[in-house]
């Protein structure tokens, strides 16, 4: 966004933080924030608001445009349908346009009457990584001739902390006979991750995509990084693991019969869940060791990914017109609304 032009008042990876108990120690720096943020609003006085993710941030901000006469639109919509459904009145309350990004979300939003479009999701038309095998083995000191594994621990520090030891020991458990590959998120940082890594032999890439491309498998934290192994066809085990207190108290508000996006998407168990007590290293091996060879269980998850990509494109329009990527159906649809608020 920056990139595109966009002058950052707050930045979005401040914001980041997991579970229900990990938030507090945040809290009075999330509401300095937060006050800043509605002031900047104040003085500059926006056509319109578009709120990302974030619910618990951002549900507050449209409800302060609300009270301002500024229409709202809510880009990746909160995943109310998860838990805690009863807050789908603050998107009622607060938001003029609701924009989700997975296909099941418009139905279940509009039926509580929210205005929910389906715009498709911004990883479904992303391209193969265009380094092949060789050059990108070259670059970073790999071998070609192992299977490689991409490890995926989540992109806060927290969720890193809680999940990465765990993956570190099914790596040490699979052996030299693989490369492990961890790509480093925009939010962390390497020498944190090296801190924690220690002797183990994995390497450190800049990019999740490429990484998952020429892997053989994942094992992938939940979160948009199972989506974004499904876009790659890269069959993954998805692991996860909160804070004792945070799952105890979470767990009763979940919704919904699984953890993995792409298995919500599929309405099915495409890649196997291994979250909290059952998130051991041998429950990752052994299900890791089931989906690298060549077979039937590898052969269905491969298929149940190219179900999940194809249900996250951008609807197709009726006229034959051109497809458009997720994101500028969006843009449109937003153009839209500020034009009719100015008159035009």
């Amino acid at each position: 966004m920056r990139a595109a032009g966009c002058d950052t008042v707050v930045d979005a990876k401040d914001l980041a933080v997991v579970g229900i108990t990990e938030i507090l120690s945040r809290l009075p720096q999330i509401l300095r924030l937060y006050r800043h943020l509605i002031a900047e609003a104040d003085r500059r006085k926006p056509d319109l608001a578009i709120v990302i993710d974030s619910p618990a941030f951002n549900w507050r901000v449209a409800r302060q445009m609300k009270r301002r006469g500024i229409p709202t639109v809510y880009y990746v919509a909160p995943q109310f349908w998860a838990w805690r459904q009863g807050r789908v009145r603050l998107l009622r309350d607060y938001i003029d346009k609701a924009l989700v990004i997975f296909p099941f979300e418009e139905k279940f939003y509009r039926e509580r009457g929210v205005d929910a479009t389906f715009v498709g999701h911004p990883l479904a038309e992303l391209p193969r990584p265009a380094i092949e095998r060789g050059d990108y083995a070259a670059q970073f000191h790999l071998d070609p001739a192992k299977p490689w594994i991409t490890l995926m621990p989540g992109s806060r520090v927290k969720e890193v902390r809680m999940n990465l030891p765990t993956i570190l020991e099914a790596a040490s458990q699979l052996g030299a006979a693989y490369e492990f590959l961890l790509p480093v998120a925009p939010t962390l940082d390497r020498s944190f991750l090296m801190s924690l890594i220690g002797p183990e032999k994995i390497t450190l890439v800049p990019d999740a995509l490429a990484a998952l491309w020429h892997s053989r498998a994942g094992i992938v934290a939940s979160g948009t990084a199972t989506v974004e192994a499904a876009m790659m066809n890269t069959p993954f085990v998805m692991v996860y693991r909160v804070s004792r207190l945070t799952y105890v108290l979470g767990k009763p508000r979940v919704k919904v019969p699984r953890f993995a996006m792409v298995n919500l998407i599929a309405g099915e168990e495409v890649v196997p869940e291994l979250v909290q007590q059952d998130f051991t290293a041998e429950k990752v091996v052994g299900k890791v060791k089931e989906i690298l060879p060549d077979g039937p269980a590898r052969d269905r998850m491969l298929e149940g990914l190219a179900r999940v990509k194809a249900r996250l494109r951008a609807p197709q329009p009726a006229s034959g017109a051109a497809a458009q990527h997720p994101a500028d159906r969006a843009a449109d649809i937003i153009l839209a609304l500020v034009n009719k608020r100015m008159g035009r």
